[in-house]
C-alpha cells in the first residue's frame, strides 16, 4: 500500500523524570512486532536509552526517534527527556510532532517538569493525550491526580480545544493499558488513541517544492552527518539538489552585561543560502533506518549529503526556496569555565589535553546540543547551559571520551532587562518526610528562598514549593540529600527573571590543602582526619595546592599528608597496623562542582577528579587573599 500523509502519525512522549516515558515506548516497540521474537531487544528494558549515562542516571538525556507500524499506520515516536536541564532537546524535537502522549505518575501526579514539557507542547498547538501510569502503586491516588491534571491544563492551555483531551490508564512496566482502571492485557488502546486522537500531519503534500526543518543531527563513520526533521511540504528525493536556508543573526548587543552571554537576535528577513545535494534519504523503522528513494510530506526522515546544515535550518527545493520559522530556545541560566588542565599532574591520564582539542570537541557539541553557548575565556572557554545537570553531563561525556580538563565553579548568567541587571529564578518543588521539614526550611531560609505553598500529600510527606534564585540552587541538592539521609525528592523549572538583589554567597568551611608534592600516607592522614573530612585514601599522588578534605574550621588549612613515620629501634613499620582511618568521602562530579568556591578548580581526567586551588603556592595564595 502506498503511504500517504493521512496514514502517518508523529507523536512525542513527554513527562516528568521517571514517570514511565521510555518504559511505555519499550512496550509500543515490542507489541507492534517491530522485533522478531528471538531478538535481544524483546528481553531488554529502556531500549531507547542508548547512552551509558542514561542507564546509570536512570534518565533520558537526548531525544530519540523510532518508528512502528500498526494496522496500516506508520507511527513516528519521539522519546523526549523529562528534565528541564535538557529542555533544548524538548524544544527542538517537538517541532516534528503533531501530538503528545503526556505520562503522569498515578502517585506523584503532575510535577514541575510535567508543567514545563506540557507548556511547550501546548504552545506549539500539539494535540495532547493523557496517560495515568503506574496505577498499580499501593499509594496511587488516581482521582486526585486527574483533578490536578485538569488544573494544570486550565493554567497552561492556549486554546479552549486543548481542555478536551482523552485519558487512559496504564502500567507501562507490564505493557498493559485501558480506557478505565480495568486494564487490558496489552497496549492496543494506546495504539488506537494515537491513530484516532492524534491528528495526521498538517502539511502541504501537493506542492512542487519541498521544505524540511532540521530538528536533530546524527553521524556515523560511514555516511557522515545526518540531518533529521519532518517534511512540511512536497517530496524529497534521493540525488535531489537542495538549498539550505539559515536565519541570519545580528551582532551581539552592545548592552550585554559583563559576564553574560552575548545576545544574538535573529534578523527579520535575512537568510544565508547554501547549496547541497541529497546523497542518501532514510526513514525510520524500529530502532534503525531504512534507505528510500523518496519521502512524502508529513514523514520524519534523515538526510546525508547536506553537511553544511545545522539544527534550525530549512532544507528546501524549487526555484524560490522558502524558509520555515526557526526553533525558539530559552536562554542559558548557568555558565562554567572549561579549559586545559594546568595542574602538576597534567597529561598523565588523558588522551586529549590541549586547548585546541577541547575547543574542537566543544564546537562539535554545539552542532547537536543547541541549548549550549560557548565563548573564549582566557586559556579556556565559558560554556553556558540550562543547569548543573546539563553542564555536568557534558563534562562527564568528555571525560569518558579521554579528555583531560579543568572546570570552575558554576556561575549564573545575568541579563539586562529594561536597563536593570536581572538574575534567573526558578520554581522549586521539594517533597520530604515530616521529620526533615525543619532541616529543609532552615536550608532554604539561608538561601533566601520564598515559600509559595506547603501541603501534606496523601502519602504522608510534606511538599514545599519555593521561588528561588538559580544562584542559590547551586549545591542545594547535595546539602538536602545529606540533611534528609538521601530521601528528599526535588526538582525545579525556570520561572523567569527578577532584579538582582545581591549575589548569593555560598557558605562552606575551609579546605584541607596539601602542602607539598608526593604520595599520601596513612600516618599523615591519621593526623589530618582530626582536622576535618578527608577526600582521599592513602597511596594517592598529590601536589601542593590540591584539596584533600573539608576543614572543621572556616579557614583553609595547609597540611602535609605525605609525611612518613620516622623509623627507630622502637618504631617499626609493623606498628603502622594500629592506624585506623575513617573511610574517606568520595565525591561525585556534581558534588565536586558544588564544592567549588571562586578561588578553586576541579581537575577532570578519565581516571580522576581532583579539587585544587587556583593558586597552588600557599604563600602567594595567602597574599592574594589579603588583597
Amino acid at each position: 500500500m502506498t503511504l500517504n500523509k493521512d496514514k502517518i502519525r508523529n507523536v512525542a512522549i513527554i513527562a516528568h523524570v521517571d514517570h514511565g516515558k521510555t518504559t511505555l515506548v519499550d512496550g509500543l516497540l515490542k507489541q507492534s512486532h517491530t522485533f522478531r521474537d528471538n531478538q535481544a531487544e524483546m528481553s531488554q528494558t529502556l531500549i531507547m536509552d542508548s547512552m551509558d549515562q542514561e542507564h546509570e542516571r536512570g534518565i533520558t538525556i537526548t531525544a530519540k526517534q523510532t518508528c512502528v507500524h500498526y494496522d496500516g499506520y506508520k507511527i513516528n515516536i519521539i522519546d523526549t527527556p523529562g528534565h528541564a536541564d535538557f529542555s533544548g532537546e524538548v524544544e527542538r524535537t517537538l517541532n516534528m510532532a503533531d501530538g503528545v502522549l503526556l505520562i503522569v505518575d498515578a502517585q506523584e501526579g503532575p510535577m514541575p517538569q510535567t508543567k514545563f514539557v506540557l507548556s511547550k507542547a501546548l504552545a506549539l498547538g500539539l494535540k495532547p493525550v493523557v496517560i495515568i501510569n503506574k496505577i498499580d502503586k499501593p499509594a496511587a491516588r488516581i482521582d486526585e491526580v486527574l483533578s490536578e491534571v485538569e488544573s494544570l491544563f486550565l493554567e497552561l492551555a492556549t486554546d479552549e480545544s486543548q481542555l478536551f483531551y482523552p485519558v487512559y490508564y496504564a502500567v507501562a512496566r507490564e505493557g498493559r493499558a485501558g480506557k478505565t482502571t480495568e486494564l487490558d492485557d496489552d497496549l492496543h488502546v494506546i495504539f488506537e488513541s494515537i491513530i484516532n486522537d492524534i491528528p495526521a500531519p498538517s502539511v502541504d503534500s501537493d506542492s512542487e517544492s519541498a521544505q524540511l526543518l532540521v530538528a536533530a543531527l546524527a553521524a556515523d563513520n560511514y555516511l557522515g552527518k545526518y540531518c533529521i526533521g519532518k517534511i512540511f511540504r512536497g517530496k524529497l528525493k534521493k540525488g535531489q539538489s537542495v538549498a539550505i536556508l539559515r536565519k541570519a543573526v545580528n551582532e551581539p548587543s552592545s548592552g550585554a552585561l559583563e559576564g553574560a552571554s552575548p545576545s544574538f537576535t535573529p534578523s527579520d528577513d535575512s537568510f544565508t543560502t547554501l547549496r547541497g545535494k541529497i546523497d542518501c534519504l532514510f526513514t525510520y523503522k524500529g530502532l534503525g533506518k531504512e534507505e528510500v528513494t523518496e519521502a512524502i510530506a508529513g514523514d520524519i526522515v534523515a538526510i546525508t549529503g547536506v553537511s553544511e546544515a545545522n539544527i534550525g535550518d530549512t532544507i528546501a527545493t524549487g526555484d524560490n526556496p522558502e524558509a520555515l520559522p526557526g526553533i525558539e530556545l530559552e536562554a542559558p541560566t548557568l555558565s562554567i569555565y572549561i579549559g586545559p588542565n594546568t595542574s602538576p599532574l597534567k597529561g598523565r591520564e588523558g588522551d586529549f589535553t590541549t586547548s585546541r582539542q577541547i575547543a574542537e570537541r566543544l564546537e562539535k557539541e554545539l552542532e547537536t546540543n543547541i541549548a549550549l553557548r560557548i565563548e573564549p575565556d582566557g586559556l579556556g572557554y565559558k560554556v553556558s547551559g540550562r543547569g548543573e545537570l546539563h553542564l555536568s553531563v557534558l563534562i562527564e561525556t568528555m571525560r569518558r571520551e579521554g579528555y583531560e580538563l579543568e572546570a570552575g565553579r558554576p556561575e549564573v548568567v545575568y541579563r539586562e532587562i529594561g536597563g536593570v541587571k536581572c538574575e534567573p529564578i526558578e520554581d522549586l518543588t521539594i517533597e520530604v518526610a515530616p521529620e526533615f521539614v525543619g532541616a529543609v526550611s532552615q536550608e532554604l531560609g539561608i538561601r533566601r528562598a520564598e515559600l509559595e505553598s506547603q501541603e501534606m500529600t496523601s502519602t504522608g510527606t510534606t511538599r514545599f514549593v519555593y521561588r528561588i534564585s538559580t544562584a542559590a540552587l547551586i549545591g542545594l541538592r547535595n546539602n538536602l540529600l545529606t540533611a534528609t539521609r538521601g530521601t528528599v525528592i526535588m526538582s525545579s523549572i525556570p520561572a523567569g527573571y527578577q532584579p538582582t538583589e545581591g549575589h548569593y554567597k555560598p557558605e562552606r568551611n575551609g579546605a584541607l590543602v596539601a602542602f607539598e608534592d608526593g604520595t599520601s600516607t596513612a600516618y599523615a592522614l591519621d593526623a589530618a582526619q582530626a582536622r576535618g573530612v578527608l577526600f582521599i585514601p592513602p597511596g594517592v599522588s598529590v601536589y601542593q595546592g590540591m584539596i584533600i578534605g573539608l576543614s572543621n574550621k572556616k579557614d583553609d588549612i595547609d597540611i602535609n599528608i605525605c609525611r612518613e613515620k620516622q623509623l627507630t629501634n622502637m618504631r617499626t613499620h609493623a606498628s603502622d597496623g594500629a592506624i585506623q582511618l575513617t573511610p574517606y568521602t568520595q565525591l561525585s562530579l556534581e558534588q565536586c562542582l558544588d564544592f567549588l568556591l571562586d578561588d578553586e578548580l576541579l581537575e577532570v581526567t578519565p581516571k580522576s577528579l581532583r579539587l585544587r586551588k587556583r593558586q597552588l603556592d600557599p604563600i602567594k595564595r595567602k597574599r592574594e587573599n589579603r588583597v
